[in-house]
């Protein structure tokens, strides 16, 4: 019964924000996220799909990324679709391909790069806290101070 290997949490399920759900910070998933409720934060994952109902306020990295709602921020990723219904506010980073439908609105810059292959994989997901944990606490025991800036920090204006 709990042994079950059909049970077991698979990288290729689907997460669900619904409408009635609002999240704010950072998250992160190997799988696929389907996004129909408001985020503060950044995301990454390997597949992103901001519904119509959908909004997100800050960085977006995946493999994949469809945006039907509203998105404030960068969006990096391999394949990118804006749907019909999608408004961005931000720069568009694409390496494999970028498809805007009829009626997309898109406000900033694009960009294609030639990074072939994801930067994305499981062990990135979750090892940046880890990372990040070990500079915060190098910098306490060196005197520094409790606010540090990175190359990864975002100010929402």
């Amino acid at each position: 019964m709990f042994g079950d290997k059909k049970n077991k949490i698979k990288d290729s399920e689907r997460s669900l924000i619904s409408e009635t759900v609002s999240i704010e910070g950072t998250i992160n998933s190997s799988g696929a996220i389907d996004v129909a409720g408001l985020i503060r934060g950044p995301v990454i994952s390997k597949e992103i799909i901001v519904r119509e109902t959908g909004s997100i306020t800050g960085s977006i990295e995946g493999d994949l990324v469809e945006v039907h709602g509203h998105m404030d921020g960068k969006i990096s990723g391999g394949d990118i679709v804006i749907g019909s219904t999608g408004t961005v506010k931000g720069d568009i980073e694409f390496s494999n391909n970028l498809k805007t439908e009829n009626g997309a609105d898109i406000d900033g810059y694009i960009k294609k790069t030639n990074t072939a292959k994801s930067k994305l994989s499981a062990d990135f997901l979750f090892s940046k806290s880890k990372d990040k944990d070990k500079e915060d606490k190098k910098h306490k025991d060196n005197g520094g101070s409790e606010a540090n800036l990175n190359k990864d920090s975002e100010v929402l204006a």
